[in-house]
């Protein structure tokens, strides 16, 4: 076999497993979607807690991704990678068996830590093996495989809720993670850092850890006063990290990423923004289907499940086109997309037709598909190789943050409009009026988006 025949055969296999270790995680997150409504009833969830059963996923995941991502780099991505899938995997036996609501929320921590180590490894495990004018259709396959999970969640996992219960979707991805094991530890060589955990920042992560809990519950928290506390700590603390690492001789974020090299810093503005302002589409349209308009959670899937659908299809093409054009025209082009999108979202009334939620959802996932591919191709091509770890942990940062940062504005929002209580019909009118706020706050969070994806300049010259 030749040296170029050996390469591809192992950036296929490469591929192979990060297609779908990408595929898992999104289709656990999107099936247990669209049976919050199921797990609210079983638990007797109010609003406000059965929203939690995403956030608290969100919120352990983006506090680990950065350490992990650094460990990774001294440790080993392998090493990080399996285990992250392992704790995955067992979580989704544990979940089934929770006692009570919070017991639940705690095994989904637990889950969350497990999704950091596979996040904040498997783009850089990928980009580590693979040739750079080959790296944007293979981002592109991997995050086709992310909008598969997206787009099969809904469907499978509402057939699996109405005919087996909710638990069913734990199960099922019980045996997805413990295949994607057995691969991983075939076919991922060995990538030993060659240091020791000493040479982990640790108290720059205990730091970053505290600020970005106290950022995410406060702003969650809010209105309450507590909420504004928290909030002012997370700030706090977030300042003291910064100046922590920049006196560490190995922290676990260098600064000089954010501040001397612009495609990196906008290109992770630019993720933040466009999570933020999609990650909760499903999430109120799901509510919106089964609360307002009486849908079962299959019917309702089969609707959800447009936009993954398109960004499946796309999202190949968009990375490969990101080998030839520039991903900043392309991301923001299709951060612009997404923003017409959420704004006929605005609009849905309680008679809304399948065909307008249908074309509404396929606008979005133009745009997504349009975003995402080439966001991450310009990140990834923009450090060096010694710093994919944390490269691939802090663009996973900006997603699950963007995402807990929507689920906030989502909470916020059932503050102020609904309170306390569980969704019902009775109170679709205010869930009308706190979904229509939201999809129009998106829309207007995307504007500053697209000046930030633009102003990232060129990529493929530093290549």
């Amino acid at each position: 076999m030749t040296e170029d025949a050996h390469q591809r055969s192992q950036e296929r296999s490469v591929l192979l497993v990060a297609s779908i270790s990408s595929f898992i995680t999104p289709f656990m997150g999107s099936s247990v979607n669209i049976a919050l409504p199921r797990i609210g009833l079983a638990y007797s969830m109010d609003a406000m807690l059965l929203s939690w059963v995403s956030t608290s996923y969100l919120i352990a995941s983006a506090v680990f991704l950065l350490p992990l991502g650094r460990a990774a780099d001294i440790l080993g991505r392998k090493r990080i990678f399996t285990a992250g899938i392992l704790t995955f995997t067992l979580m989704c036996l544990c979940i089934p068996l929770a006692g009570s609501g919070w017991t639940l929320l705690l095994f989904r921590v637990v889950q969350g830590i497990g999704g950091a180590m596979i996040f904040s490894t498997s783009m850089a495990i990928l980009t580590a093996v693979t040739r750079p004018d080959r790296r944007g259709t293979a981002i592109g396959i991997t995050t086709a495989a992310v909008y598969g999970g997206l787009t099969l969640g809904p469907f499978i996992g509402g057939g699996i809720t109405d005919h087996f219960g909710w638990q069913g979707i734990f199960v099922l991805g019980f045996l997805l993670g413990a295949a994607t094991l057995c691969m991983a530890l075939r076919c991922i060589r060995e990538d030993a850092g060659g240091r020791s955990l000493r040479d982990l920042d640790l108290t720059g992560s205990a730091i970053y850890s505290m600020s970005l809990v106290s950022l995410m519950i406060g702003f969650s928290s809010m209105p309450a006063l507590t909420g504004y506390v928290l909030l002012g700590s997370g700030i706090t603390a977030l300042g003291a990290f910064i100046l922590w690492e920049r006196a560490q001789a190995s922290p676990i974020l260098d600064m000089s990423l954010l501040c001397s090299n612009r495609a990196f810093a906008w290109s992770n503005v630019a993720a933040f923004i466009h999570y933020s302002a999609t990650f909760s589409i499903s999430f109120l349209l799901s509510m919106y289907l089964q609360v307002v308009k009486g849908l079962s959670p299959s019917q309702a899937g089969l609707i959800l499940v447009t936009q993954p659908a398109v960004m499946t299809l796309l999202s190949p093409v968009a990375g490969r086109l990101s080998d030839r054009i520039e991903p900043r025209i392309m991301a923001s082009a299709g951060m612009a997309v997404t923003a017409m999108g959420l704004a006929f979202l605005s609009f849905t009334g309680e008679r809304a037709g399948t065909l307008e939620l249908v074309s509404c959802l396929a606008f979005i996932g133009l745009g997504f598909a349009l975003f995402s591919s080439p966001n991450t191709n310009a990140v990834m091509s923009s450090v060096d190789r010694s710093d994919y770890g944390v490269a691939s942990s802090v663009i996973s940062t900006m997603r699950i943050t963007g995402q807990a940062f929507s689920m906030g504005i989502v909470l916020v929002l059932f503050s102020l409009f609904i309170g306390r209580i569980a969704i019902t019909p009775q109170t679709g009118a205010a869930f009308m009026t706190a979904m229509h706020t939201g999809f129009l706050f998106f829309c207007v969070i995307c504007i500053p988006g697209i000046f930030a994806s633009l102003a990232r300049g060129d990529v493929r010259r530093r290549r």
